[in-house]
């Protein structure tokens, strides 16, 4: 073999080499960026295969066996569902406004107070924020909807000024500088730059509600905590620990979907 044949064959593997490293590197990368997406949904499948081999295990009497029908779960999921997803387009729907008013320089006075008053609000006990407003205004679904839009209102406020106020000035100037209003600039510069942060703090608020909207069945307003209480009042250990489980696995399949949007919209930001 010739001397010119020898280093064309050595060139040839070394890119191979360089290539495979290259994927090796890339793929590393995704795996520290993103390893929580792929470990959360085998821990919901552990979960539930779990869960399915405690039920299939127990011999369960004819009240446990009414409580935990499919379609008795199956309407509780949707009331919780409604509940979670009913307050945090509430929470979406007034806290982005206020948040970019907030941010602006003619109300950075009252950008501190609002943000206080927004911290102890979610510093409050939730059952009791619940409780107080049932025996207040009324108990059911509108109530807990308020008290759940409440207790989640802060995460997103509170990251849609910090997004906003964390715009390159030089951008915002240099699009004033091409002749585009305050208006223009805020929704064609300022909110696209500032939307992964705003969508964490929505990610944060929606983890909230599934968990706060169990505490919604003590006011009448329906949800996987009825299977809790049915537990308790009956005196169903098997009702109690279906029930924990269920709602540990709604919360973790919410953080997961909302932790995919996330770094979709990061991604496509970036």
């Amino acid at each position: 073999m010739s001397t010119a044949t020898t280093e064309t064959v050595d060139t040839q593997s070394d890119l191979a080499v360089e290539e495979e490293e290259k994927k090796q590197g890339r793929f590393a990368a995704l795996w520290l960026q993103h390893y929580d997406l792929v470990i959360l949904p085998g821990i919901i499948i552990i979960l539930l295969l779990a869960l399915l081999l405690y039920i299939g295990t127990r011999e369960l009497d004819t009240i446990e066996q009414r409580v935990l029908a499919p379609d008795n779960l199956a309407s509780l999921l949707g009331q919780h569902l409604w509940l979670a997803a009913l307050s945090t387009i509430l929470v979406l729907v007034i806290a982005v406004p206020l948040g970019i008013l907030l941010s602006r320089r003619a109300a950075r006075r009252i950008q501190g107070p609002v943000l206080a008053i927004g911290g102890f609000g979610q510093a409050l006990p939730p059952f009791g924020v619940l409780l107080l407003m049932a025996f207040a205004f009324d108990f059911g679904v509108t109530t807990a909807v308020i008290g759940l839009t409440l207790a989640a209102l802060l995460p997103v406020l509170r990251n849609t000024v910090i997004g906003l106020q964390q715009v390159d000035q030089s951008l915002i100037e240099a699009a004033r500088g091409m002749g585009m209003s305050s208006r223009q600039t805020l929704f064609r510069v300022e909110v696209p730059l500032a939307v992964p942060v705003i969508v964490a703090g929505l990610r944060v608020a929606l983890v909230l509600n599934v968990g706060t909207a169990t505490l919604a069945s003590y006011i009448g307003a329906g949800g996987l905590g009825e299977l809790v209480q049915q537990a308790l009042r009956l005196n169903r250990i098997n009702v109690l620990l279906v029930a924990g489980a269920i709602i540990a696995t709604v919360a973790l399949l919410i953080d997961w979907l909302a932790g995919v949007a996330e770094r979709i919209v990061v991604t496509r930001s970036g």
